[in-house]
């Protein structure tokens, strides 16, 4: 495939500050159509990234037989009901975190990927910024040579903050259209008691980048859960005490009124540690810190920086747009399949159940 004919549905704040603009701008893809119930503000996009074709109803790009892959921005109910018409239809599918709200829902989505011969990339940038990709190559070799003696805990905490835009926001279209409806009906878990769903919801959305980020450092698929303690006022400031890998790791989330951003990942070694702290998500061209510290007889601290200044000044979002569009091109697996994803899914449904009390 040489170039990659694409469309889009939703036009609101993400798809307007992140993937509508990433995606626009890469060479082996065309930017062709969108899809928007939003009349106004549908038009003033597509006016701005020259997007030829616009369409109501993501059904109608359902059917464009001219359009190859169609990334989807929508409420996270929602979107994934979306991307099951799309893959159906045989539309290679690009989406927002999280891929879906139950594990009944994501399988649901695998088994529609399957029916139209399509695959499903979950947006989880964390995995594409170039200094995690350092963080990543540095883990595979100490666990491989052994130099800093076995893995043996894992955390990542993120009580985030504030300025998650970095002023990056400003740019965006907005109209006095109400926002889409959703689609009728929940695809919550079964079990989930009403009154808990936006904790759900509030943790799911967030903290899947965190557990997603560490199964890849540790190439783990299924996560075993220990214990989880969470606030009741919230329902997800707290800790979760985890098995990634065979590995001891805690999810420490929470929330505070910080001026910047506070999120970072650690891999403990028995004498060392490997550590990335993130940037603010809109933070453009800002890649992860990526720190090694050898301690024993060396006590040695340094900072990774990639070789490539084109990879150190980068941005996360704009090397995942480029890798969906590359390995749609040449049919290689994506790094953050639906297949993954499932289980994180899957294991944000056991911990929350088990804080719930809920067998």
């Amino acid at each position: 495939m040489e170039t990659v004919r694409l469309g889009y549905v939703g036009c609101g704040f993400v798809a307007q500050t992140i993937h509508i603009p990433n995606l626009s701008a890469l060479p082996n893809a065309r930017l062709e159509a969108i899809a928007e119930v939003r009349p106004k503000l549908r038009g003033l996009v597509a006016a701005k990234y020259g997007i030829k074709k616009q369409y109501d109803a993501h059904k109608q790009l359902c059917e464009d037989k001219e359009i190859d892959a169609v990334g989807v921005s929508a409420p996270f109910e929602t979107q994934a009901e979306i991307a099951c018409d799309l893959l159906r239809a045989g539309k290679h599918v690009f989406m927002e975190k999280p891929m879906a709200v139950s594990v009944v829902q994501g399988e649901k989505m695998l088994a529609a990927a399957k029916q139209g011969k399509a695959r499903l990339m979950v947006a989880y940038m964390k995995r594409y910024d170039s200094g995690n990709e350092l963080v990543k190559k540095a883990v595979d070799e100490f666990r491989r040579t052994g130099e800093l003696g076995p893995v043996t805990f894992i955390r990542t905490h993120g009580f985030c903050g504030q300025q998650w835009t970095a002023g990056n926001s400003a740019s965006i279209f907005s109209t006095d259209e109400k926002p889409p409806a959703g689609p009728g009906g929940s695809n919550l878990p079964d079990w989930l008691p009403t009154k808990n769903a936006d904790g759900y919801l509030n943790y799911l959305q967030q903290y899947t980048h965190n557990l997603n980020l560490m199964r890849w450092l540790m190439d783990a698929g299924d996560v075993k859960v220990r214990a989880v303690d969470f606030d009741a006022e919230n329902g997800y400031q707290g800790v979760a005490i985890l098995e990634v890998g065979g590995v001891r790791a805690v999810i420490e989330s929470g929330s505070m009124s910080h001026w910047g951003w506070d999120e970072h990942t650690q891999v403990y070694f028995r004498d060392g540690w490997v550590r990335t702290e993130a940037p603010p998500l809109l933070l453009k061209n800002v890649a992860a810190s990526a720190e090694i510290y050898k301690a024993g007889k060396t006590q040695q601290i340094t900072q990774a920086l990639p070789a490539d200044p084109n990879e150190r000044w980068s941005w996360s979002y704009q090397r995942e747009a480029a890798h969906f569009v590359a390995q749609v091109r040449s049919g290689a697996p994506f790094r953050s399949s639906g297949e993954d994803t499932l289980f994180d899914v899957r294991a944000f449904e056991t911990i929350y159940r088990a804080y719930l009390g809920i067998k």
